[in-house]
């Protein structure tokens, strides 16, 4: 009986519920895509494509080692579609959803476990805060979607039913920060619309930010002065990141004739910005990557690297990590004992979970780097841009992942999937238990640098 109650134990942590979630989750679109029906050719697509996608679309990636459009059937993206937007909204954000509607109230471990995978900062607002977050994502998708139908219906003469399919499903993948087109080019055909590039990468900024910024935003988007620090640092190192991104890729991809260089000044400047949102971390793409310059390659990898806002549908260690890191450097160069961010003083745990977030982030991009170099005959700069890709949830790339050995692609697998979670979310929910230490060791100076 002890034994049993120990294994139950080790799933009453909510990070464990939420692992085992995206897990299950993972299983169940796998063995949905399995099936001949998922497929155009009605054969079975083999179990390690259909994990490698499944897990794709739960953590709203993008990679693809088969093309979407013509290896899946209608069932098989219907399938890829609705993973997205489980893997969007979270396992648990669903799960509390549904409690709220059978039930009509909820009991203590549901709130804490929606909190866990929400964020939020108040347990007595989590059905609130959860019941907005659906809304709010189903909204926005529409909004999305009826402008993308219209553009696909008006624009470039799909039939009604096309149109339509077409604009939902890239308006959950865009909202979603997934990435999946039903193109094999991505968005490379729309490279000049601005209809089709402004929406997607809209909604795409607008997922990524964070449910709680994007709360906060339309409560006291007026009032700069009274937004949270969450919000100040998400929205500053946002805008910082776009108009950067987009300088470099102007810079560097002005004359570059397989990119930016055959497009009119316009279209340069739309292509540059789209090119600088899709890192934060959506896998769409309105200019062929494999042509782009190694220096756009590094700017890319390091835009995937920090990607977008926390508890929103954007992966890497989050704007949010950076931001503080880079005030702990500021703080530290300045001499001052405390980190202060506005009229706020960053708390040390904080300090500690950012520094622990970029450097298990950056091992595991490291490890990964060489196990894949390892498996695989591409070059260093192409390899780092698939492992960061996959880490951050992005889905860009440079044309090698579909070529990888079944073991690159188990790594590319577990990659997203730990980038999805994130790392300190996976550690926790492996830990069998807390462990405080009650007592203090003598303290002892290091020679530091």
């Amino acid at each position: 009986m002890r034994r049993r109650h120990g294994i139950l134990d080790r799933f009453q942590h909510p990070t464990r519920v939420i692992v085992a979630g995206f897990g299950a989750a993972v299983l169940i679109g796998t063995a949905l895509l399995t099936l001949p029906i998922a497929t155009e050719s009605g054969e079975s697509a083999g179990w390690l494509a259909a994990l490698f996608t499944s897990t794709s679309a739960v953590c709203v990636t993008g990679l693809v080692v088969v093309d979407t459009a013509s290896h899946w059937s209608v069932f098989g993206e219907i399938v890829i579609a609705g993973l997205i937007q489980v893997g969007g909204l979270g396992i648990m954000t669903l799960a509390t959803l549904f409690t709220v509607l059978v039930a009509g109230r909820l009991g203590l471990r549901v709130r804490i476990f929606a909190q866990a995978e929400t964020k939020t900062l108040n347990m007595t607002d989590v059905r609130h805060v959860v019941r907005r977050v659906v809304v709010f994502s189903l909204v926005c998708e529409a909004i999305a979607a009826v402008i993308l139908t219209g553009r696909f219906l008006l624009g470039y003469g799909e039939p009604f039913g096309r149109a339509v399919y077409l604009g939902i499903f890239h308006a959950i993948s865009a909202f979603n920060n997934a990435g999946f087109a039903l193109w094999p080019d991505s968005l490379m055909r729309f490279v000049a619309d601005p209809w089709i590039c402004l929406t997607i990468a809209i909604a795409v900024i607008v997922g990524g930010l964070g449910f709680p910024v994007v709360f906060e935003l339309l409560r006291t988007w007026r009032r700069p002065r009274h937004w949270s620090v969450l919000t100040r640092v998400t929205v500053g190192v946002t805008a910082v990141l776009l108009v950067a991104g987009m300088l470099v890729f102007l810079g560097t991809e002005w004359r570059n004739p397989e990119t930016l260089g055959a497009l009119d000044d316009p279209g340069k400047l739309l292509a540059a910005f789209f090119t600088a949102v899709m890192p934060r971390t959506a896998g769409f793409n309105s200019i062929d990557v494999a042509e782009m310059y190694p220096t756009s390659w590094l700017a890319t990898d390091l835009l995937m690297f920090i990607g977008g806002g926390s508890a929103g549908t954007a992966g890497g260690i989050k704007v949010t990590t950076f931001g503080m890191l880079a005030f702990v450097i500021w703080a530290e160069l300045r001499g001052e004992r405390e980190v202060n961010i506005g009229h706020r003083r960053l708390p040390e745990a904080a300090q500690r979970q950012a520094v622990s977030i970029s450097l298990v982030s950056v091992t595991l991009v490291a490890v990964s780097t060489y196990v894949l170099l390892a498996l695989t005959p591409h070059t260093l700069d192409q390899v780092l841009f698939e492992v960061v890709s996959a880490f951050g949830t992005v889905g860009l790339s440079t044309g090698i992942t579909a070529d990888a050995t079944p073991a690159g692609h188990v790594l590319l697998t577990l990659l997203m999937f730990i980038g999805r979670i994130g790392p300190l979310t996976l550690g926790s929910a492996l830990a069998l238990k807390d462990r405080a230490r009650r007592y203090q060791l003598p303290e002892e100076r290091v020679i530091v640098g």
